[in-house]
């Protein structure tokens, strides 16, 4: 009975002895769990209300998704007179959501979700400026006059394709398992035409992702489409192969890829090397009934028929 009441006692006085805000399995409590709570209920008003005046790089980041949270359904602001600026203007939750994230970024350089906020909030802004952009260098072009200077957003930063840029690739190096950084950062350089950094990432997800077949799948569909470099794809699309050995659709794309290589040798009456890569296509092409083994046998029949018709054979 003596060591039972002793143990008793331990108990209470371990109990009693937590510190404030420390819960009953001896875990702290999270004092942003009420705030966070609040804002992806969407509740925004309510969560600014109970994060006051924040002090912390975690706080301020939470101030700024509720503000860029009340920017979705704010109304546009006035345009400038002429509306020169109109796509360009920052709504002022906006501003307000976009100071709370560069103050967190401040607090703490490595935060991830700060930068990856900043990036997305400005994304629009920086492709509308690379558009207006363009358009300008367009107009010079045609009229022979210097380009007009590039706009910028109104009332708020540097809002261009390199400041995006600089934003999400911190996210990326701030969080080295998110998926979720790099995906944005391919949908952003490709968005903006910047074909080199899209490549980079893709080559990051690849690196995180490295067992699933279909980011090389994806990212053979880049190097083929948009970066024009065939020969890169077929590696991407030969790497899938191993981890998805049947898939009809990536070989029947390399079928493809090689049928245009040969096309492009045979019109430069580079017999031999049309010859190889049509030898490459019909291991790809091995359905009868596909597109790609009707090109394989039209590019081979014609083949035959300029070598046949050639003098000494």
């Amino acid at each position: 009975m003596k060591r039972r009441a002793a143990l008793a006692l331990l108990v209470l006085f371990g109990v009693a002895c937590r510190p404030a805000g420390e819960g009953a399995s001896g875990v702290a409590a999270d004092p942003l769990a009420e705030p966070r709570a609040l804002v992806e209920q969407g509740r925004y008003d309510e969560a600014l209300a109970v994060l006051g005046d924040a002090a912390d790089a975690e706080a301020l980041f939470l101030v700024g998704r509720a503000w860029a949270g009340k920017a979705r359904t704010a109304p546009l602001p006035a345009p400038a007179p002429g509306g020169s600026t109109a796509g360009l203007l920052l709504k002022d939750e906006e501003r307000r959501a976009l100071d709370a994230f560069e103050r967190a970024v401040a607090m703490r350089p490595d935060h991830a979700g700060a930068h990856l906020a900043i990036a997305a909030l400005l994304t629009p802004y920086a492709l509308e400026r690379a558009a207006a952009e363009r358009a300008a260098l367009a107009r010079a072009r045609r009229s022979r006059r210097p380009p007009e200077p590039p706009p910028r957003v109104a009332s708020g930063p540097d809002a261009g394709v390199e400041r995006v840029l600089r934003e999400y690739g911190s996210a990326v190096q701030g969080d080295p398992a998110s998926l979720e950084a790099v995906e944005s950062l391919i949908r952003f350089a490709r968005s903006a035409g910047r074909l080199q950094e899209a490549s980079a990432a893709f080559q990051e997800l690849v690196r995180r992702d490295r067992e699933n077949p279909d980011v090389l799948v994806r990212y053979g569909d880049f190097l083929a489409g948009e970066k024009g470099d065939p020969d890169a794809a077929l590696a991407q699309y030969a790497q899938a192969l191993i981890w998805r050995p049947d898939d009809g659709a990536t070989k029947l794309k390399m079928a493809d890829i090689y049928l245009d290589l040969a096309a492009a040798h045979i019109a430069r009456q580079e017999w031999a090397s049309a010859q190889a890569r049509l030898l490459q296509a019909r291991r790809y092409a091995a359905d009868p009934r596909s597109r790609q083994a009707g090109r394989l046998s039209e590019q081979e029949a014609y083949l035959q028929q300029i070598r046949g018709a050639q003098p000494g054979r």
